[in-house]
């Protein structure tokens, strides 16, 4: 099924009058005031040009623009942060969900419910008070939503506690035909099992329940290491990490970081290795387990404490203001000596890349084990998450991919057969049996067929309804 959204028309003021008084939220067509600013995504390279867009403030906000969209026979596209975006939405309609971010902590059950528009700081910053923690990313400003549903990659907690979308209890949900759903174990199992994990394919989740942990503190933080010893600290981690518990979580990247007031004055400009921590015990534990690898090079910075779980954002330190980027990320099945030598090569301080972060995430764990009521996640069992990201402007895009091509395709030999749907590219082709392996991807199209015939719910890595 193939869609050229490109022809639709635009919407007349006249067509938007019934939906304006409709919704208690903001109704806008390009030329409105305050149009671009809800438009607006994280990466700059990216750009929204939507017939129309609603700035929900209630699930019946979201119903009313579903509504619209479905009488107009337009795509839907949700967009809380904008951080992974497909297309520039040509005649749809954007609902933008930042207002929708409520964010209630139950400490005696340990769980949150968050609203669609939740970011993770605040879900992260309220959890803490109680002492709990959330399965949440390594960038706080990532919308909490778009990360569960495409299954959240937790670097925090996941080894020991698996993924993000594993732990939700229930979600709300606005389906295609309009209706608002409340959808669990129970209630809607098929379309549980495809919302967690198959990312923004089924609806637009308007509010989400999930489990929290007691993780007041953790040991964490990061030993970034002169470029030129890669090899030396790629190999000691890889050796390493597979003999930590599940509780100790590590990743290594290559950084080749620009001349930013913002950063340390160390990295300012730096071609180093990172090996980033979060250890779930005690600090005279976490700093004994990784005594070896401080001793394998000199540090040029060593970030790695005991620490409040409030201040995780830390451990990765990644941007949080908009920036002009391109990323794309593959899973490998296996790391040998080969594959170790093979990313030295590639991005190494013999290399010519200009690559500003490769990054190698280990897993394992309960990351590799079927939840209790399991879902759509595909990457089980695969060891390995590798991502490749390059800024720089629009200008220079052939540039940028094919710098984390480069990356990406020399890995080739150890990639996996499925995909981690948060770190595919805006561009990458739409195969999501690929993605997600024929089996898994035909009760994902069945799922979709049943709650999404017209696939309106299409600006996406795309699960097309089932023939």
């Amino acid at each position: 099924m193939t869609f050229d959204d490109s022809s639709l028309p635009p919407v007349l003021p006249e067509d938007a009058a019934a939906l304006v008084a409709a919704v208690a939220g903001s109704v806008l067509l390009p030329g409105d005031a305050g149009y671009d600013e809800e438009r607006a995504v994280f990466n700059l390279n990216h750009e929204l040009v939507p017939a129309l867009i609603v700035v929900a403030e209630s699930a019946a906000d979201v119903q009313a623009a579903v509504a619209f969209a479905a009488g107009q026979h337009r795509p839907v596209l949700v967009k809380t942060t904008g951080h992974q975006m497909v297309g520039p939405a040509h005649g749809a309609v954007v609902i933008a969900t930042h207002r929708m971010n409520d964010v209630a902590i139950d400490s005696v059950g340990r769980t949150a419910r968050v609203g669609a528009g939740a970011i993770w700081s605040e879900v992260v910053e309220r959890a803490a008070k109680d002492g709990l923690a959330p399965l949440n990313g390594s960038n706080p400003t990532v919308g909490v939503s778009g990360y569960t549903l495409g299954g959240g990659l937790s670097p925090t907690l996941g080894r020991s506690q698996g993924y993000a979308a594993d732990h939700v209890r229930s979600l709300e949900v606005v389906t295609a035909d309009g209706e608002l759903r409340h959808v669990d174990a129970e209630s809607e199992p098929e379309l549980f099992w495809a919302l967690r994990g198959g990312k923004g394919n089924f609806g637009v989740v308007t509010a989400l329940e999930f489990a929290l942990f007691p993780v007041p503190r953790l040991y964490g933080g990061g030993i970034y290491f002169p470029g030129e010893r890669m090899a030396d600290v790629l190999r000691a981690w890889t050796a390493w990490h597979p003999g930590t518990p599940e509780t100790m979580i590590s990743s290594f990247a290559v950084l080749r970081l620009p001349p930013l007031p913002e950063l340390p004055e160390p990295l300012r400009g730096a071609f180093v290795v990172s090996l980033r921590f979060a250890y779930n015990g005690t600090a005279e534990d976490g700093e004994r387990m990784i005594a070896p690898l401080r001793a394998v090079a000199p540090a040029v910075l060593d970030t790695v404490r005991d620490m409040p779980y409030a201040e995780v954002a830390s451990i990765h330190d990644e941007p949080t203001d908009p920036l002009p980027y391109y990323e794309r990320g593959i899973m490998l099945r296996e790391f040998p000596a080969e594959a170790q030598d093979k990313l030295v090569e590639l991005v190494g301080p013999g290399s010519e890349t200009t690559l500003w972060i490769a990054e190698l995430r280990a897993l394992g764990g309960a990351w590799d084990r079927e939840p209790a009521v399991p879902n759509a996640v595909a990457t089980r069992g695969l060891p390995y998450s590798l991502l490749g990201v390059e800024v720089g402007p629009l200008s220079e895009e052939q540039r940028l991919k094919e710098s984390v091509a480069a990356l990406l395709d020399g890995m080739e030999p150890w990639r996996g057969d499925r995909r981690l749907v948060n770190n595919l590219a805006p561009d990458e082709a739409t195969d999501a049996a690929a993605i997600y392996g024929p089996e898994r991807y035909e009760r994902l199209a069945a799922v979709k067929k049943t709650y999404d015939p017209a696939n309106m719910f299409r600006i996406n890595h795309n699960v097309a309804p089932a023939a």
